[in-house]
């Protein structure tokens, strides 16, 4: 009877351990790995509705701060506001969302509704709209890229604020999970040259 109750005090303790454990590891994978977002502004419509959850994974980003790196450009990553928008009151904590479209020695022109990278009118399946702004020719500086909003018009991006430190990025965005009928991996093609 007494070693039936020490057995049964052993597996609680170890099920506590375990359990601890388990959720040591799902705290370390959330903070250094892959999080859970959710979209808060119409900036990236159509390729990103209001109120749909991502996850993002945050080892990239690191990894790209460790070796000079940069982002891939037309990914989308999250990022801390750069010093302009905290500057203008943003919280130095807020996440916001962009796509890359420019990288460091990149050149960046916005003429005619077109987005120009290094020379070249670059096909962007992902907007609806051409810009109605125009923007001189912007070399992305070292340890910097360029993101604007897929929703051009009305995004506060990098073209009002220019270039984004890659220290701020936070991660990638990877996989849409909700709402559940457009759960997908969030892979896009290469913008390439238009046609017309």
């Amino acid at each position: 009877m007494e070693s039936q109750r020490s057995n049964n005090s052993k597996d609680k303790k170890g099920g506590w351990k375990s359990l601890l454990i388990w959720i040591l590891i799902a705290v370390f994978l959330r903070w250094q790995v892959i999080e859970p977002r959710w979209i808060p502004s119409g900036s990236m419509l159509p390729t990103l509705q209001i109120n749909e959850r991502l996850l993002i994974e945050k080892v990239s980003p690191k990894l790209n701060i460790l070796f000079s790196t940069h982002p891939q450009r037309d990914s989308i990553v999250v990022f801390k506001p750069p010093k302009p928008l905290v500057d203008a009151g943003y919280e130095s904590n807020q996440a916001l969302i962009k796509r890359v479209v420019g990288v460091a020695g990149d050149t960046i022109k916005i003429h005619d509704g077109k987005l120009i990278r290094n020379d070249i009118d670059m096909y962007e399946p992902w907007i609806m709209e051409g810009m109605n702004y125009e923007m001189d020719v912007f070399t992305v500086p070292d340890n910097s890229i360029w993101v604007l909003g897929d929703n051009r018009n009305n995004s506060l991006d990098s073209h009002l604020w220019g270039a984004l430190p890659v220290k701020n990025v936070v991660g990638t965005a990877v996989l849409r999970y909700w709402p559940i009928k457009k759960i997908e991996f969030i892979r896009f093609p290469a913008s390439q040259k238009n046609d017309y």
